[in-house]
Order: C-alpha cells, then structure tokens, then sequence
C-alpha cells in the first residue's frame, strides 16, 4: 500500500471518528477528530461541511462561513455547502444579528475584566437570549455567576453547554465545582453508594406474628403501670447515655466536618484564582482580536459576507455587481491562507478585468447626481491605478460642483503638471483660469458679476462634454 493512499485512509478514518461523536453531540470530540483529518487531507468536503456545521451548531458562525467558502472554492459542484451558504444568503439580517451578538459578547468580557459584572452579567444575558447555542457566552456567563457565588444560575447555564456539547472540558471542570459548593456531588456519591449496596437480612428482622391473649380490666391496667415504669428505666438508664454520647460524637463529626470545608474552601480558592489568571490571558487575547476587529474597516464577519456575495456575483456572471462590493472590500482582513487566496485572487481580477467597468460606474453615478458615490468609486480607481488624468480630472469637475473650489484647483493643477502631455491638461488649464476669480473670493476678494457667470457657463459646458 503506497504512502498516500495509507494518508487517505487515516484521514477517512478521523472523518468516521468526527461523524460517530457528532451524532451523539460530543461536539468538541467531533471538531478535533475532523480537524486532524482536513491536516491529513485538506480536500475532504464531508470532513469540511460537518465541521462548518459543528462551528454553526456552537455559535461559531465565521468560522462556519470560513469551512463553507473554502469547500465551494474546492468543489463547486454538487457540493452541499452551497446550499449552506445560500441559507444564509437568504436571510442577510441573519449575518448582521450575529455581528452585533459578537460585539456585545466582546464587549462583556471587557466589562468584566474591568469588573463591571454586573453589566458583563446583562450584556450576556442578552447574547445567550439572541443565540442560544453561544457556548463561549455561556461559559464567561457560568463564570460571572460563580465568582458571585450565584451557583445555582452558574449550574443552568453549565447545563445548556452540556446539552450543546456533552463532553466540552471547561464546562464539565466547571460543573465539578458547582456540584461540590451546592452539595451535588455528595448526593450524588451517596446515590450510587446506594445503588451497589445491599443488606444481608438478619435473624432479629424476622418478622414474628403476635400472639393473641384476652385480659381483665384490672390486668390490663397493672400492664400498662408497669410498661411505664419499665420504659421509663429504660429511657433514663440506657436512652439518655446513649444519647447524650452520639450528640457528643456527632458534634465532634461537625466540627471536624467544617474544618474540612475549610481547607477545602482554601483549595477551591487557590484554584479560582488560578483559573483567574487564565481567564485574564484569555481576556487579553480576546481584547486584541477586538481591537484588530474595531481599528479595521469593518467587523470580519461582514468582510466574509462581502466575499460570499462576491463569489456569489462571479458564479452568475455579473461582474459589476461585484465591482460594486469592491469599494466596501478589505482582503487584508482575512488570517486563513486559503480564504486570502480566495480574496487576492478576486482582488487582482477587479483590478484587470475590472478597473474600466468601475471608471463606468462612477462615471454614471456623477451622471445620475450622486456625486459622493461616484467621488468614492474614482477613489477606488485611484487605488488601483492612481495615474489616470481623466478620474483626477473628472474628480475635479465634481468638487467643483460641490463648491468645494480648494480641492477642485488641487487635482486641476496635479494634472496640469504632472500630466502636461494629455488630452486633459489643456481643459485643467482652462478650468484654474475659470476657477482663479473663486479661489480669490475665498482669499477675501469678490468676484465680478460676470466673471462668475462665465465661470458657471465654462463648468456646465465642461461637465457636457
């Protein structure tokens, strides 16, 4: 058996192992054995689709849209990822609660790192009400509660993770402690010490039936004196001893039972806070990512939206709509090699294929007034090519018809100078002339009358032509 086909058959075989713990929602098994079989083999669409939908099942949607858009990038046809995607697709606001729901679980775990807990509390309350199967939110939030001594609530929602993911480890660590404070795990001992145990009848439990023997009134009375008496002996000779000794052993057992909860109690605290510092490591890494997220352009779950779509445009053939996403698209947001392939691959389309048609596009914006939209398009030319006369030129004209005139003179003359030998120097030329009576205005000296009729008649017969 030759060494690739033996590769090909350890990963089918995570692939197995990654479906059986799925089906019995040990999520967290799950991920880990499909994540070893894509490292063996990275075309497997079912290990990567199963895994998507793992990362979707808890809460992870950007790292579900990421498996999908890789296996539709794999495999276009008949590929069930697809439909996935177009799920989403169909439902837009989807993408944009998830968005918010992200920014205010970040923002949670900020307010407790702050120790504003009582706000961490209410902001992933909200979370775990918008998407329930958020398993990170409900574990910050178990740990909120547990830090307040709140055990019962941090048990609720401990059991939700488990119901979600059965065998997750912090939530099953979680859980140990919260049985331990509220008392579970004792009951829980004693349940299953019972359920194995077993006693052996003695000769004293045999039960013997009473003998019937009919009395007088005066030997019934003389019978019960004397049962009084007799028991009153009884009590005061050997009860009350007895008695009076098992208060003494068990008050000795409590004192000796609290001791123990006390240096359990230390115990317990030696190990919070060294959960605590791991939560602050993870905070501060989590305080990072969102910062990166918050400085960029836009959140990455939107970006990965802007992709999909995008894709979506190029499979029907309909490159405008996708120079249409092109101003609102970061590439350099995406960390997964191949979604960034994915992305400067179409990046370095648009900017070939695409640049003509996204100078027609803002050409036609200008026409049709919406002279920011248009301004934003021939500022994307400009990104792709900045040594084009005629967008800086064109850019000019639609300053100029905002009144913006200080900008409108500023691209005039850089075409004027640095493109002298271009059909659109001599216009720029004939614009700062027509322009020079604005610019003296805003200097302190008024036009003449006609002076800006002529200029008003020059802008309208530039912008004609």
């Amino acid at each position: 058996m030759d060494q690739l086909k033996k590769i090909r058959l350890a990963a089918n075989g995570f692939y197995n192992v990654g479906l059986e713990r799925a089906k019995i929602r040990d999520l967290t098994g799950a991920a880990e054995a499909l994540k070893k079989c894509l490292m063996l083999n990275k075309y497997h669409i079912d290990a990567r689709n199963l895994l998507g939908l793992i990362y979707y099942e808890m809460g992870e949607v950007s790292d579900a849209l990421v498996q999908w858009v890789i296996s539709m990038n794999f495999k276009e046809q008949d590929n069930r990822a697809d439909y996935y995607l177009d799920q989403i697709q169909r439902k837009p606001e989807r993408l944009d609660v998830v968005s918010q729901n992200v920014k205010r679980y970040n923002q949670a775990l900020l307010q407790a790192q702050a120790g504003d807990d009582d706000l961490a509390v209410l902001q992933l309350t909200k979370v775990v009400e918008v998407n329930p199967n958020f398993i990170k939110a409900h574990l910050l939030l178990a740990v909120l509660y547990m830090s307040r001594g709140t055990y019962t609530k941090a048990g609720k929602s401990l059991m939700r993770v488990l119901k979600i993911d059965k065998n997750n480890p912090k939530a099953s660590w979680y859980m140990s402690i919260v049985k331990a404070r509220t008392g579970r795990a004792d009951v829980e001992r004693r349940k299953l010490k019972n359920a194995f145990s077993h006693k052996k009848m003695q000769d004293d439990d045999v039960i013997i039936p009473p003998s019937y023997k009919e009395n007088t009134g005066w030997q019934s009375i003389l019978n019960i004196v004397a049962g009084l008496a007799l028991g009153a002996m009884v009590i005061f000779f050997l009860v009350m001893p007895t008695r009076i000794k098992a208060l003494n052993n068990e008050h000795n057992q409590e004192i000796l039972r609290y001791e123990e909860k006390l240096n359990q109690r230390n115990e317990e605290i030696d190990s919070l806070n060294g959960q605590m510092a791991q939560a602050q490591s993870d905070k501060e890494t989590a305080e990072q990512k969102l910062d990166e997220a918050l400085n960029s352009n836009d959140s990455q779950v939107n970006q990965y939206a802007i992709l999909v779509k995008m894709l979506q445009a190029y499979r029907n053939n309909d490159l405008t709509g996708a120079v249409t996403l092109y101003p609102g698209f970061n590439p350099y947001i995406f960390t997964d090699e191949e979604v960034l392939a994915i992305a400067n691959g179409i990046k370095q389309d648009i900017e070939t294929n695409g640049y003509q048609t996204l100078e027609d596009l803002a050409y036609t914006m200008w026409s049709a007034g919406r002279m920011d939209d248009a301004l934003n398009y021939y500022n994307t030319c400009l990104t792709i090519r900045p040594d084009n006369p005629n967008v800086l030129f064109n850019m000019g004209m639609i300053y100029r018809s905002k009144q913006d005139f200080a900008k409108a003179v500023e691209l005039f003359t850089q075409v004027s100078t640095q493109y002298g030998d271009s059909e659109y120097a001599e216009k720029a030329r004939n614009q700062l002339t027509e322009l020079a009576p604005y610019v003296q205005s805003a200097a302190g000296q008024q036009p003449a009358a006609g002076e800006t009729q002529a200029a008003g008649e020059s802008e309208a017969q530039t912008a004609a032509e």
